[in-house]
């Protein structure tokens, strides 16, 4: 298989996560976001939003969105579990990790960012709102995890959740969030930083950094 990424991307840092917690081995291809890669004609028939990540099959099956394929890992590679069979549980990880990758990572990524710039807006107001975006999630989701014991996300073991968290608080210190009130999501993100899936998913560590 082969997994189309960039190292800061915080979406392909989740399914690189995900790989190395199921111990499934991929070919790494990057692809330049700042340099418009993602856009050429030959990844969009891949992937036709002109995103990553995209993972490939031999075949040419391509899977887009990182938490479809970080699900399909699991249907797949079902140890370690990324998701608990107890329902209300499952539902409870999926709606902290929805917070994250569809409410809060969309609304501050490069595609959004490069919007308000074209609209003239200053550089400085660009990064507040990031900040905003970033924070007022990360409120939200110190409020889902009030009553569910730790030191992950969601018990003794990393869930979908923290595979959605550690990228998201990467992109909250580069943007000054503050982190008052948010000492539950830090527990649970120094918990991952000990696995060696977690710290070898870190943007720094891949084959394309700068």
């Amino acid at each position: 298989m082969r997994l189309y990424g960039y190292y800061r991307s915080t979406a392909a840092w989740r399914v690189r996560i995900a790989l190395n917690l199921k111990g499934v081995r991929v070919e790494q291809r990057a692809r330049h976001l700042r340099r418009g890669e993602q856009r050429t004609p030959d990844y969009m028939r891949l992937n036709p939003q002109g995103l990553v990540p995209t993972l490939e099959f031999d075949d040419g099956t391509a899977l887009t969105q990182s938490l479809a394929i970080c699900e399909w890992l699991d249907e797949t590679h079902p140890a370690p579990p990324l998701l608990p069979d107890d329902a209300l549980a499952r539902a409870k990880i999926r709606a902290f990790a929805l917070t994250v990758a569809c409410d809060v990572h969309p609304v501050q990524n490069l595609k959004v960012l490069a919007r308000l710039r074209s609209l003239n807006l200053p550089e400085d107001e660009v990064t507040a709102w990031a900040r905003w975006a970033i924070q007022d999630g990360l409120k939200a989701c110190a409020a889902l995890l009030a009553r569910a014991s730790g030191p992950f996300c969601f018990g003794p073991a990393p869930t979908l959740a923290d595979i959605c968290l550690t990228p998201q608080l990467f992109n909250a210190r580069r943007f000054g969030v503050d982190f008052a009130g948010l000492e539950r999501l830090l527990e649970a993100e120094a918990a991952c930083a000990a696995l060696a899936a977690f710290a070898d998913a870190a943007p720094e560590r891949q084959p394309d950094a700068e």
